[in-house]
């Protein structure tokens, strides 16, 4: 009996155990500094979850990449042509707390690896934001991380120039430490083999009420995953993680919420709730839920943030 599920779905919904044997035994080294690297604040990452979850995910993506270049060379073969390279590109997207940019860091990591495609390069759609002075301009500022907030056109722009093929193309950069763009610096990204792009806008297709729009982030993907949980469980990781920071990075006199350092452990798990409930749950339940099902891979959570199962699009 096949261990996949079998009810009326677009998706193959594969069981951990399942999904941990199409890793094909291949052996692939990290080192244990690596994954901590990789692990984000609250977030446990260990050998398991990167052999059982991770790496037959990176097999797949590898699978995919190699396609991709057999399809360019029978398009060069039959125009008669040099088709200029251009890199495959990931989409991830998921709330915020829920683990996306662990899941990007070891994706990177892992396919930097496979033979062909060493040049892994890894953007958020952070950098993207428009700055907190024109949010504030906008009446914004409390709406972070919404649609709107976005500099969309930017970011189809750079996406663009990637996929044209363009040698040297640059993304805007973020501080978590100060909340913001950064005025005047620039992540230079020259010809590489994959593209990782990461956040929780990138697999919306834009307003209904946008007449203007032709093309979306999601357009230029050649693959997307969606990391998934319950929002139960994604609160409460997000409240986690609000007082690991409380303790750690909110303790920086230059961090844009050090004004939050010294609230009480009762007094900073209310403001993070407050925070969930009044931004990050709207937006979820408004506009990144909405697009999972656009992603062709999804990565379904448990409570303790531990990958359970995979749902993998139909061809």
């Amino acid at each position: 009996m096949s261990p996949y599920a079998k009810d009326y779905s677009p998706y193959l919904r594969i069981p951990r155990s399942a999904w941990a044997k199409l890793r094909d035994d291949e052996i692939l080294h990290l080192l244990d500094k690596d994954i901590d690297a990789m692990r984000a604040w609250n977030e446990p990452l260990t050998m398991e979850e990167i052999i059982q979850i991770y790496l037959p995910l990176s097999r797949l993506l590898n699978f995919y990449v190699m396609a991709a270049h057999e399809l360019y060379a029978v398009t060069d073969r039959f125009l008669h042509s040099d088709i200029r390279k251009v890199p495959f590109i990931i989409g991830i997207a998921g709330s915020v707390a829920v683990g996306k940019s662990t899941t990007a860091r070891v994706l990177q990591k892992l396919l930097s690896l496979w033979e062909g495609h060493p040049r892994v390069e890894l953007v958020t759609t952070d950098g993207f934001l428009y700055s907190n002075k024109v949010l504030e301009e906008k009446g914004l500022l409390n709406r972070k991380g919404f649609p709107e907030s976005y500099d969309a056109r930017r970011l189809i722009r750079f996406l663009a120039d990637l996929k044209s093929g363009k040698p040297r193309v640059s993304s805007p950069v973020y501080s978590h430490l100060y909340y913001d763009v950064q005025k005047n610096q620039e992540h230079w990204i020259e010809q590489p083999d994959i593209v990782i792009l990461e956040g929780i806008n990138v697999l919306q297709a834009g307003r209904q009420t946008d007449k203007t729009s032709r093309l979306f982030v999601s357009d230029f993907f050649d693959f997307s995953i969606y990391v998934d949980a319950c929002e139960a469980y994604i609160e409460k990781w997000y409240v986690e993680r609000f007082q690991a920071l409380k303790e750690t990075a909110f303790r920086n006199p230059d961090s844009y919420f050090h004004r939050f350092a010294h609230l009480s452990e009762e007094e900073s798990r209310a403001m993070a709730k407050k925070i969930w409930q009044e931004i990050n749950a709207p937006n979820l339940v408004e506009n990144i839920l909405p697009t999972r099902n656009r992603a062709k891979l999804i990565l379904k959570k448990g409570p303790d943030h531990f990958v359970e199962e995979v749902w993998l699009r139909k061809l």
